[in-house]
């Protein structure tokens, strides 16, 4: 077994292989990536790990995605497509509504169905405005009580309890007090 970390190997194979299937030489890919031929070929032979910089200036000149390169192999799509760990989960601070809004659903989900986790400061209120026809969102109490609104008719709600309203009008969520819930936005 090798004494190289494994992912300096897979980035180092993935590397040559991602710039000799696409024709390029060292020298051609030092151009196009502005990483010099003989860091190339350390990193290629996993003598060297690349900066940030170096990796994503490579990424851009292969045109190849920066998870690609570091994925661990399963040949094929495994069944687990990614992982985003907490602190690099993307975090709205919305000041204004009281309210702190983790996003919980893939970039790709956006327009489709997209997952919040949503913490709410005491008098927090989220306002929006009609989503575009057909927008059904439902809202899942983990703590606290909440209360929603759809068109002027409210429903509160409490820990373990689920409401489904319709989203393509105004809406809103309240909370007396902290709360926290899992906001689903399902668009038609």
């Amino acid at each position: 077994m090798s004494s190289k970390p494994e992912i300096a190997q897979r980035l180092a194979s993935r590397l040559k292989a991602e710039r000799t299937a696409k024709g390029l030489s060292l020298d051609a890919l030092a151009k196009l990536s502005g990483v010099s031929r003989s860091m190339l070929s350390q990193i290629e032979r996993g003598e060297s790990s690349p900066t940030v910089a170096s990796l994503w200036n490579l990424t851009r000149a292969l045109n190849v995605d920066f998870a690609e390169l570091l994925d661990a192999p399963d040949g094929g799509n495994g069944p687990i497509l990614d992982v985003v760990r907490a602190e690099n989960t993307p975090v709205i601070n919305n000041k204004a509504a009281k309210c702190l809004i983790r996003i919980l659903s893939a970039p790709d989900d956006v327009g489709g169905t997209e997952i919040y986790d949503i913490h709410f400061e005491e008098g927090a209120r989220l306002d929006s405005s009609a989503h575009k026809s057909g927008c059904v969102e439902a809202v899942t109490v983990l703590e606290g009580t909440l209360e929603i609104t759809s068109n002027d008719v409210s429903e509160s709600a409490g820990v373990g309890d689920t409401i489904r309203y319709l989203a393509d009008r105004d809406h809103a969520i309240r909370a007396p007090k902290k709360a926290r819930a899992i906001l689903m936005v399902k668009n038609a």
